[in-house]
Order: C-alpha cells, then sequence, then structure tokens
C-alpha cells in the first residue's frame, strides 16, 4: 500500500518539475532533500551533488533556464516502501538554438513521511554532454572524422 503511493507520488513530482513548476517540485520533498548525479560539472555544472532545497531550487532554475520545453516519458517504475525507481527518457530542447537533448536516466527516489528525501540519477554522460557541446567527441579524441565508422 505505502509503495504504491510512493509510487503515485514521484510521478506526480515528475508531472509538476517538467511542467516548469519548481516550487511544486520542492514542495513534494524535504528540507533536508539531496541529489546527486554523476557528471562532468565542468560542462554540466548543473548536476552533481545538492542538498536543501535552496541548493536543488538553484539547479533546478539553471536546469529549466538552459531548457525552454521539457517533455518526459516514464516507460518503467518500481516502487518497494519508501523506494522508488524510474526509468525516464526526457527530451529536453535548448533554449538558444531550439535543437533538441534525447537521453534516459535511471532516478532513485527516496521517501520519508510521504516526501522526497533522495533523488540519484545515472545516466549515460558521454552521450548527453556529445548532445550538449554539439560535437562528436569521440572522433575529436581519436583524430577521425565524423562521419567514419
Amino acid at each position: 500500500m505505502v509503495a504504491n503511493l510512493n509510487r503515485t507520488r514521484v510521478l506526480k513530482f515528475l508531472e509538476i518539475f517538467y511542467s516548469g513548476d519548481i516550487e511544486g517540485a520542492l514542495a513534494r520533498c524535504s528540507d533536508d532533500v539531496e541529489f546527486f548525479a554523476n557528471a562532468p560539472t565542468d560542462i554540466l555544472a548543473h548536476l552533481g551533488h545538492r542538498k536543501g532545497k535552496d541548493q536543488v531550487r538553484t539547479m533546478w532554475r539553471t536546469v529549466h533556464a538552459r531548457y525552454c520545453e521539457m517533455r518526459y516519458d516514464v516507460p518503467i517504475i518500481i516502487a518497494d516502501g519508501d523506494k522508488v525507481a524510474a526509468n525516464i527518457r526526457v527530451f529536453f530542447r535548448k533554449a538558444d538554438n531550439q535543437r533538441v537533448v534525447q537521453f534516459d536516466l535511471a532516478a532513485f527516489y527516496t521517501l520519508r513521511a510521504g516526501r522526497i528525501t533522495h533523488i540519484r540519477e545515472i545516466l549515460d554522460t558521454y552521450d548527453l554532454v556529445q548532445q550538449v557541446l554539439e560535437r562528436d567527441i569521440g572522433a575529436e579524441l581519436t583524430g577521425r572524422k565524423p562521419d567514419e565508422a
């Protein structure tokens, strides 16, 4: 029963976050919410580790400023007690040139008293960095031309 309720809470959180309502999403988090995503923070400075609503709010504002449109799909979501795991496919439209960045992430949520206390995201940062920079990093590192296999 609790697991199903927490599953619903996370789905509502995602709906609110991707709609652009940062304060509404934060209202579903504990004051000491902790966010963590492995990422090269020199390129994706808004990721990394954040603790507390103020730091998470700042990060989410950065994300929403960089992308003018955000949508998502959750093909898989599983809940077990106070833990919820979701496979999320994300589509972000870049504000500066309207290009779409598309990636999958695995998100893990921990809830306490109906609020999200921890968010842990795992994503393919290599692919994401290539899309954000709009460059074939593999070609640059190996010296091959971008269209060579």
